[in-house]
């Protein structure tokens, strides 16, 4: 049987570290209604306004990091297809980027035109966001719907809590664990509050409390993001039978003057370097590829900020990327989808 195909979904790159390549992904990408969800008009003027030097800085950024077969997220999906192949013997495995290349809908388009009548669309993303899973979903229904591709969509969903993904987190981390360090930091993207509160299905709920969610229906835990962090982090620790007081949790890439979900990773990394931890180890869980929010923001910027608190040492732990564990982990959890 080969017309079940597997569809990898990240959220992409620039094609290059051209400032033009660069502003060009930053437009598609902010003017996602998931992403900023404000009416039209209100989105166009303010990315308008984003990309007046945004993405010059972001061009920098990107070439801080670049490699040289290209961007390392893309780079690293490409390995994870590749390690994918042998485990999914229904159809061809494919990847498509949110925004950028190669783009979902061509890649839906093509897998049409080869015969291929199912698809398993796998958004990389554990925990659940309308900016990251939604809008993935939507935009692959919408293509289907509308270009009438006859094929029959299933969807993983986020796994931020399945054991698999949880073992697969415990084995690529352990062997940078199993040094002396002082501090592990858990270091998930961030989200406006505003994300969370539109979803909240009880109208109430406190998006800041330290234990948000613990004690939450399951309608509420589905759709709230920093519940679902902290569900893969406690878990995470508890497998690795990390001790209270030495790991915490934080949320990092904050963008603008909205309210975002807190405690902010910059502030963590600053008292975390006042309080004297001097070797500071820091795993970025809400991403399965290391991407500029992880190699750049973490790698590079975090590490600087680390050590001007008085810290000495910041070492990034890798993200899954092709970590047999985490090929393993994600063929059970499509096959189980």
């Amino acid at each position: 049987m080969t017309d079940h195909a597997l569809l990898l979904v990240n959220l992409g790159s620039p094609a290059s570290t051209s400032v033009a390549d660069v502003r060009r992904y930053l437009n598609q990408f902010l003017m996602d209604p998931y992403v900023i969800d404000l009416p039209w008009p209100v989105r166009r003027l303010l990315v308008s306004l984003i990309l007046i030097k945004r993405p010059e800085q972001s061009a920098h950024a990107y070439a801080s990091i670049w490699w040289p077969e290209g961007s390392p997220l893309v780079v690293l999906t490409r390995r994870l297809q590749e390690a994918m192949k042998p485990h999914w013997p229904h159809g061809p495995v494919e990847i498509a980027m949110r925004y950028g290349e190669p783009a979902l809908p061509s890649v839906l388009q093509r897998l049409a035109a080869q015969g291929v009548r199912k698809v398993t669309l796998a958004p990389l993303y554990p925990q659940f966001a309308d900016s990251t899973v939604t809008t993935v979903v939507e935009l692959a229904r919408a293509t289907i719907a509308e270009q009438k591709l006859g094929l029959d969509l299933r969807v993983l969903q986020p796994f931020y809590d399945q054991p698999e993904y949880i073992d697969a987190l415990v084995a690529s981390a352990r062997p940078y664990l199993a040094q002396d360090y002082d501090h592990l930091l858990l270091s998930f993207h961030g989200l406006p509050e505003r994300h969370l509160k539109k979803l909240d299905p009880t109208g109430k709920h406190d998006f800041q409390q330290a234990d948000c969610c613990h004690d939450a229906s399951a309608q509420m835990l589905a759709v709230c993001y920093r519940g679902q962090c902290l569900r893969t982090a406690q878990a995470f620790a508890k497998r690795m039978g990390l001790p209270d007081g030495k790991w915490s949790v934080s949320f990092q890439s904050r963008l603008g003057k909205a309210k975002w979900i807190e405690p902010y990773t910059e502030a963590r990394l600053d008292e975390l370097g006042q309080a004297g931890a001097k070797k500071l180890l820091v795993m970025c869980p809400a991403f399965v590829a290391d991407c500029i929010e992880t190699l750049e923001e973490i790698g590079d910027r975090g590490r600087e900020q680390f050590i001007e608190a008085g810290g000495e040492e910041l070492v990034l732990v890798p993200c899954l990327n092709d970590h047999p564990q985490w090929v393993e982990a994600l063929t059970t959890l499509c096959e189980r989808a």
